[in-house]
């Protein structure tokens, strides 16, 4: 610390050599006339324990004695709530709220479905699939981003709805854990050769 101030006091002291540059010598935007500033700058600071001032209104006497108890700071603001944007290129971002809730949502579907199904018929995911799977996949799939879409588009959050034990948090997590469960089923009944169960 003391070096510090010791340097800059011989910088703003001493200033610089014309002919010779010191570099051990903080540089400053004086001695370069180029890179002269042309506006003022001013830095105020104040210590801990000192009443606060403001200097920007005007005072109506300079003589005015200070108050013995400062000010009571003023009450906190209430937290705003971030404005939630409806944009379709914000909403399907891929950071945006829709693409993993949405997701999650058809992998929660999914992963039942293909439990039951292979619980019911015997069948593993990929005979499922082969069997007329796509068509009810691409129609979940549309009615599903549609009801999750909706909301999302007039500003309603998951966050907003979710009280209780089911959070949106929770959600996000089953649909991750469902992502992971559809995966490994699919992976683990090719890799047996027949179904899980």
């Amino acid at each position: 610390m003391a070096t510090a101030s010791f340097n800059m006091q011989s910088v703003f002291a001493g200033g610089l050599t014309a002919g010779k540059i010191n570099t051990n010598k903080l540089f400053f935007a004086g001695n370069f006339p180029n890179l002269k500033r042309n506006y003022p700058v001013g830095v105020r600071c104040m210590a801990e324990g000192e009443p606060m001032k403001d200097e920007s209104a005007p005072s109506t006497s300079a003589a005015q004695p200070l108050s013995s108890s400062p000010s009571p700071p003023p009450p906190p603001t209430p937290p705003t709530k971030p404005k939630v944007s409806t944009k379709f290129r914000d909403v399907l971002a891929f950071s945006g709220p829709a693409p993993e809730r949405i997701n999650g949502r058809l992998a929660m579907v999914g992963f039942v479905a293909a439990l039951a199904v292979e619980l019911s018929k015997g069948e593993n995911v990929f005979a499922q699939i082969s069997d007329g799977g796509v068509s009810w996949f691409l129609a979940t799939t549309a009615i599903l981003t549609l009801a999750s879409l909706v909301p999302l588009f007039k500003g309603i959050t998951a966050e907003s709805k979710s009280k209780g034990f089911m959070t949106s948090d929770a959600e996000l997590w089953n649909g991750r854990f469902a992502m992971l469960g559809l995966v490994a089923l699919a992976f683990t009944e090719f890799v047996k050769g027949g179904t899980l169960v």
